[in-house]
């Protein structure tokens, strides 16, 4: 599995609601996307930006899509969207998402390519039980990029009230997992979780 994200920023955030209904009813449609496994669009508020993470069974199905994605920033409205500052994709270690979704924390790690490996190892086995008994803890993905030794690993909770009251545990957990993969931490944000979608070619 894989996925691309796209980052958003200059988003005009009074046309967030809007926003959300359009993608939330394009990504059923299956128009755009007929490929696409699941669809993740987090968005940040206060800052005006914005990830939109879809999940595809290739890279190679990935790069078919870009057609869609295409077609979709043409008839969406920049200043609903936001103005695209990347475009990345990673291949999916880690895939496990419950119900109830309502908010993300996105950690981002670099390091040794060479590393990566051995740090999904130890998520797997040391930092997933730790975290199935935070309250209000809802799922995980992990993306690597292996030539470049980066990691995005986004935790995923019930409520802004959980993934803040899991802040200090969230942070010890993390400084491990950089440890045991000999990363350091680039960023940590945290967002709203607008639009979470299974979509069609994830059922048979």
């Amino acid at each position: 599995m894989y996925a691309r994200v796209a980052a958003f920023e200059s988003r005009d955030m009074s046309l967030a609601d809007e926003l959300i209904g359009t993608v939330r009813e394009r990504a059923r449609s299956g128009h755009d996307l007929p490929d696409a496994r699941r669809l993740l669009m987090l968005i940040d508020r206060e800052a005006g930006t914005a990830l939109g993470i879809t999940f595809f069974e290739s890279e190679d199905a990935v790069r078919q899509a870009e057609a869609g994605f295409d077609r979709m920033a043409d008839e969406i409205p920049e200043e609903m969207r936001g103005r695209r500052t990347s475009v990345d994709v990673y291949e999916v270690a880690i895939e496990d998402v419950g119900e109830g979704t309502r908010t993300a924390r996105v950690s981002s790690l670099e390091g040794p390519p060479d590393k990566i490996d051995e740090g999904i190892r130890f998520i797997k086995e040391q930092v997933l039980p730790a975290a199935h008994d935070l309250t209000g803890w809802t799922g995980v993905i992990a993306l690597v990029d292996r030539a470049a030794g980066r990691t995005k690993t986004i935790t995923l909770w019930d409520s802004d009230e959980s993934l803040r009251a899991s802040e200090e545990r969230a942070n010890q957990l993390r400084s491990e997992a950089a440890e045991a993969m000999g990363e350091t931490v680039t960023g940590v944000d945290r967002y709203e979780v607008a639009v979470h979608e299974v979509l069609a070619a994830a059922t048979p």
